[in-house]
């Protein structure tokens, strides 16, 4: 039962979220910030992570018992009760952001209660399954704990801030076409219009390509508001290489070859992780 409860918080996603939120944090705070902060922020973000995918997989559930990847989710599986689930999520939600209201301020715990209600009402309920511009609009709130970290440290976000939320944005779109190339069939089986499943090869080709230049161009434009060389040195080398892989992906697709989507989905978990640590040295040097 606790690995079921666990598993319907996706804690792969909660741990990605928070590789973003602590170098945030860091920055903001021109180096560590107070251990209060650092723990409410950390918890507080866990929790609301957790909230928003298990309030996904309660509002999912119909469409995740006919894909492969997600039917053994604990509810597709039978493990936990639709109504256990909604009341876990919303539990979660509200304890979320009671302590980001009790120990940060108003603008850290406004946005950490409109990631959530993003995520799940805007994202999971009417954009999902309506449009193939769900992933770029979805994206607001994969990228929101950029700013949440930054506003419960300043009470504001700064410009570099927001540089470092769109690189995020940017990032999501080459990551979540990647896995929608790969798992396609399921997507148009439970009806879900992910690019991929309703637009050509050369479409989803093109916004890979173009969303991953924006990506390491946001990653470039936050080097001179406030970075120094280090940082600026790892978002030129690795913004190469995330750029050769989505490239490499193309050029396989166009040879009609194994596209091998996965290399450039798990190519940009190491890119985002190896930017955002970059970011934290250059807060602490």
């Amino acid at each position: 039962m606790f690995r079921a409860y666990l598993a319907l918080t996706k804690p792969q996603i909660v741990e990605l979220l928070l590789v973003t939120t602590v170098p945030a944090l860091m920055l903001a705070a021109g180096g560590w910030p107070d251990l209060r902060t650092l723990a409410v922020v950390l918890i507080g973000g866990a929790l609301a992570g957790g909230a928003a995918s298990a309030l996904n997989c309660y509002i999912d559930r119909d469409i995740d018992e006919l894909m492969r990847r997600t039917k053994r989710r604990p509810l597709p599986a039978h493990s936990v009760t639709p109504r256990a689930v909604l009341i876990f999520g919303l539990t979660l939600a509200v304890i979320s952001v009671a302590l980001m209201a009790a120990f940060t301020n108003w603008l850290a715990t406004a946005l950490t209660a409109g990631a959530i209600f993003y995520y799940d009402v805007v994202y999971t309920l009417w954009l999902k399954r309506r449009t193939p511009a769900n992933t770029f609009w979805g994206g607001v709130c994969g990228a929101a704990p950029v700013i949440i970290g930054w506003a419960a440290v300043t009470g504001s976000v700064a410009p570099l801030g927001w540089a470092l939320f769109a690189v995020v944005f940017f990032w999501q779109m080459p990551h979540f076409y990647a896995l929608a190339i790969k798992y396609k069939d399921d997507y148009a089986r439970a009806g879900v219009p992910m690019l991929p499943v309703v637009r050509s090869t050369g479409r989803v080709n093109f916004e890979i390509v173009l969303y991953t230049v924006l990506t390491v161009v946001a990653s470039l434009a936050a080097w001179p508001l406030g970075l120094g060389p280090i940082y600026g040195c790892t978002a030129i080398v690795t913004g190469a290489l995330f750029l050769a892989e989505a490239l490499l992906l193309v050029q396989r697709t166009r040879k009609g070859g194994a596209t091998k989507p996965m290399r450039l989905f798990h190519w940009s978990i190491t890119y985002l992780t190896i930017l955002f640590i970059a970011v934290a040295v250059d807060a602490l040097v």
